[in-house]
């Protein structure tokens, strides 16, 4: 049945969901699927803090504090990017419900058996897997998010929605310090884990209620059920007074869409795009998951602080969730392009600063926490527009598939690479080394937004049919 025309259809709904009010329908769409950042959030930190209590004698596991930084990283962004490209692929085939109910599964059940492990094989084993649902939540809640939130609100929600990731590492952090110094070492990070299902259980409550994207239904043959949906929206937000839509679009309904054809459009119809995705996603992956992985081994390397890195750590998560929350609305009055790239570059150059006081033995833990807490301030907020920008700068049909792709290159290629290679930097205790890792994950970035200032595509306040047209709308243009 793939890229089998069922019928031709035309529809309102776009225009119908860009010119709701902000109710609070949306604010249940914003709980209901983008508190998964603070689940993967509270994930990351939770490992990179306990690293140094997992290697302690009597754990209940054998394993390294260089294996949890890096080997255990590199295996849950490895899983990440596998289930992205996975779950990005039915996401786009069978709906964006189905697939954003059952990656919180997949990732509930991983990290329960986490919680259980009892070697370090079992431990990779079930990061990897915990890693492969967050994957999939990437590309179902993303695309769902942007095909639900009206075109006005696009760019700020998104930003602060992929930003709220910070706040469940702010949590995780602050959460692992009583962990580790009331409860005996064979226990306090087996509950962390725990925790963080009894999180996933109530998104899962509230999440079982937000609808399927109307967009995505009358793509796929199911028209009458889009329309039921945004009725049933507008009547839910109770207003009488809106407005009468005006844009009329008109597509060949498909079961679903081949392979072949989404890999052409992005490599032929879009390269300029596909080009710039990588290059936002490759920048931004390198300078988070290569550093932010390791930071405890960092504090505990350097500074001698194993207990407490927690405290450290909530310190620069709150700088990271300040950035979205107050430049979020600047991505859509400013613009994207001038907006992603300084804040690329502008971070940059920042870390750059960072890695030469540290290589002059300039700083202490506090002050290098204050230092790491003003780059990614601004780098957040670039970091988070990355993936607004691939998930609306490529047709309907695509759209999952497209953030799952990006995903999965640009974080294999900064998310897997930099904490094995940057956890080996930082293990030599050498200040050069670490200083070397910072560079690097700043030279990679400030090329992010260079990329932008060339090939950005200014997307704000506009409904996504127009940046880019469906695949399979009557007559749609094309877009290098």
């Amino acid at each position: 049945m793939s890229d089998v025309e069922t019928g031709t259809i035309s529809t309102k709904v776009p225009a119908r969901l860009d010119r709701l009010p902000w109710s609070r329908w949306h604010w249940m769409i914003v709980i209901g699927l983008g508190t998964v950042w603070i689940l993967d959030g509270l994930e990351v930190t939770i490992v990179g803090n306990l690293s140094a209590q997992l290697a302690k004698p009597g754990s209940g596991v054998d394993i390294t504090q260089a294996q949890v930084a890096g080997l255990a990283a590199a295996l849950y962004v490895a899983g990440a990017c596998a289930g992205a490209l996975f779950f990005g692929w039915l996401t786009d085939r069978y709906g964006r419900k189905k697939l954003f109910i059952i990656t919180l599964v997949v990732y509930l059940a991983a990290t329960l058996l986490t919680a259980f492990s009892f070697s370090a094989w079992w431990f990779f084993l079930f990061r990897f897997v915990t890693g492969f649902g967050i994957g999939g939540e990437y590309a179902a809640i993303n695309s769902a998010i942007d095909e639900l939130i009206p075109s006005r609100h696009r760019g700020r929600i998104d930003i602060i929605i992929n930003g709220s990731y910070w706040l469940g590492a702010a949590g995780g952090a602050l959460l692992t310090v009583p962990l580790l110094n009331d409860l005996p070492v064979n226990i306090g990070w087996r509950v962390a884990f725990g925790l963080g299902v009894v999180l996933g259980l109530a998104i899962l409550l509230v999440r079982r209620h937000v609808p399927e994207s109307p967009r995505w239904l009358f793509i796929h043959g199911r028209g009458e059920e889009a329309e039921r949906i945004v009725d049933d929206i507008e009547h839910e937000i109770g207003r009488d007074d809106l407005p009468e839509p005006k844009q009329t679009m008109t597509v060949h309904q498909r079961k679903s869409i081949g392979f072949g054809r989404i890999a052409h459009t992005m490599v032929a119809l879009y390269p300029k795009r596909t080009v710039l995705g990588l290059s936002l996603f490759i920048g931004q992956a390198f300078l988070y998951n290569a550093i932010t992985f390791g930071y405890a081994q960092i504090l505990s390397t350097f500074f001698k602080i194993d207990t407490n890195t927690g405290y450290y750590f909530a310190v620069i998560a709150v700088g990271n969730f300040l950035g979205p929350l107050l430049l979020g609305h600047l991505f859509d009055t400013v613009g994207r392009i001038p907006m992603i790239s300084a804040t690329y570059i502008g971070s940059g150059l920042l870390l750059l600063g960072t890695a030469w006081l540290f290589n002059e033995g300039a700083l202490n833990a506090v002050t290098l926490t204050a230092c790491w807490s003003a780059v990614l301030f601004v780098a957040s907020a670039g970091a988070s527009s990355a993936y607004l920008t691939v998930s609306e700068i490529f047709p309907m049909e695509t759209r999952a598939m497209a953030i799952a792709f990006f995903f999965a290159i640009g974080t294999a290629a900064g998310g897997i690479a930099g904490p094995l290679v940057f956890a080996s930097l930082v293990e030599t205790g050498v200040p050069g080394d670490t200083a070397l890792a910072f560079t690097i994950g700043a030279l990679v970035m400030i090329a992010g937004g260079l990329v932008e200032l060339l090939l950005g595509v200014k997307a704000e306040r506009r409904g996504l049919e127009d940046i880019a047209a469906p695949l399979t709308t009557a007559g749609a243009a094309r877009a290098a």
